[in-house]
């Protein structure tokens, strides 16, 4: 009889090899470039970038200028800085800069802490601009990010336009590693945008129609995810979200395990809360790719790790408990069983079928992370020699943690708030 751990082995091998070798053949049907947008941008409509702000003293007037000193017209730009009752100076340190900058249109909106969501619906109704930016307080646009986006909406049924998000800095392991993860999932966006199968638009510089946004009712307030869920809504009303990888962003990552491990909590707990919210469009043939393939299997998947997780918890425990049975047995004279202890090896014990799996998986990946170079023009060595090894040992690992994170979250009732 088939080990439960064997099964699920065969079912994760499946899975992720069957979406690894989909991606790399809509890649080589479809050359991502041939979606690359080279209309220059013309007429400058009024543009209004909403920048919700929770204790963000260290960032906020790195990322104002960052605005101010885009290659658009300034008396184009409403510039809205939505302090979402904050404890630190992030007040003093907007209202300072712009008193400092007379000339720009900057306004600062103060409210009691409500989160991202209540943040953003409080800049969509000042907002006056034909396009809506969302752009997270630790970030910052290149100077020619505006105006590559915009000419990308050229079709009404065009709701959102996506920059490519790279980190600002690097200065540690764990930050090289989401250097690496960065690319290589913005690439598999763009590859998700051909076949309009995006499914969520991140805080740094997404760009919206602000009359889609409004008709929508903004953003939900209540979600660990406002960015997704809003993405899963313009979807269920079928707009179209573009994926772009020559407008760049800079975006702050996480430096200690401890920041990173709450960020990813937070992002693949509210993955799956709001992918059950919106399970109607899961296997419903009126969304296309993304109801019968996407959706499916963003669900999937962080069902599939939990489910794996459990399994290799059970695996580990129940021989442990057997070690620790057999050492009660001598006394738990841990000194005589190691000098006793004898190294036995053979290849016949070797579990080839796994091995396969792995190596399989590992060249599919490596294929992978060539082309997410490739496409978002970086090279392997931009951060270091030790960016994508980095990636490969650890980031299965980092994510394993999290899951186990999330795994007792549930089980416990836990929901954090923004």
């Amino acid at each position: 009889m088939l080990l439960l751990s064997e099964i699920a082995v065969w079912i994760a091998f499946l899975i992720a090899s069957y979406f690894l070798i989909f991606w790399l053949l809509v890649l080589l049907d479809e050359d991502p470039d041939k979606y690359t947008v080279k209309k220059k941008l013309h007429s400058f409509p009024l543009t209004s970038i909403v920048i919700p702000a929770y204790n963000e003293e260290e960032s906020i007037a790195d990322t104002l200028n960052s605005v101010i000193n885009m290659e658009y017209p300034k008396d184009k730009l409403q510039i809205l800085v939505i302090n979402d009752g904050s404890t630190d100076n992030t007040k003093k340190i907007t209202e300072e800069y712009i008193n400092s900058h007379p000339l720009y249109n900057i306004k600062l909106i103060t409210q009691k802490n409500k989160g991202k969501g209540a943040a953003l619906n409080a800049g969509l109704k000042e907002t006056k601009g034909e396009f809506f930016v969302c752009l997270d307080a630790d970030s910052e646009p290149r100077k020619d990010t505006l105006k590559i986006l915009l000419p990308y909406f050229d079709a009404p049924d065009i709701a959102t336009v996506l920059p490519l998000m790279k980190l600002k800095e690097t200065t540690n392991f764990l930050q090289k590693v989401q250097w690496s993860e960065y690319l290589i999932n913005f690439f598999y966006k763009k590859l998700m945008a051909i076949l309009d199968c995006v499914h969520v638009s991140p805080g740094p510089f997404s760009v919206y129609r602000t009359e889609v946004l409004k008709k929508l009712k903004g953003f939900d307030e209540h979600n660990l995810t406002e960015d997704l869920e809003i993405t899963l809504r313009l979807q269920k009303h079928h707009y179209r979200i573009v994926q772009t990888l020559d407008a760049e962003v800079l975006t702050i990552a996480p430096k200690k395990f401890s920041q990173f491990y709450s960020q990813r909590n937070r992002w693949y707990k509210g993955s799956l809360i709001n992918m059950w919210r919106y399970r109607g469009l899961m296997f419903n043939k009126k969304y296309e790719e993304f109801g019968m393939q996407h959706a499916p299997r963003v669900m999937s998947a962080g069902i599939l790790a939990l489910v794996l997780i459990t399994i290799a918890i059970h695996d580990l425990i129940k021989p442990a408990y057997k070690y620790m049975a057999s050492l009660a047995y001598i006394n738990f004279d841990i000194i005589t069983l190691i000098k006793g202890y004898q190294f036995n090896f053979s290849f016949i014990q070797v579990n080839y079928t796994n091995v396969f799996y792995a190596f399989v998986i590992f060249s599919l990946g490596m294929i992978i992370i060539y082309f997410a170079h490739i496409y978002t023009k970086e090279s392997w060595k931009s951060r270091g020699r030790l960016a994508v090894p980095a990636y490969l040992i650890l980031y299965s690992f980092l994510l394993t943690i999290v899951w186990v994170g999330i795994a007792f979250d549930f089980m416990r009732g836990k929901i954090q708030k923004w």
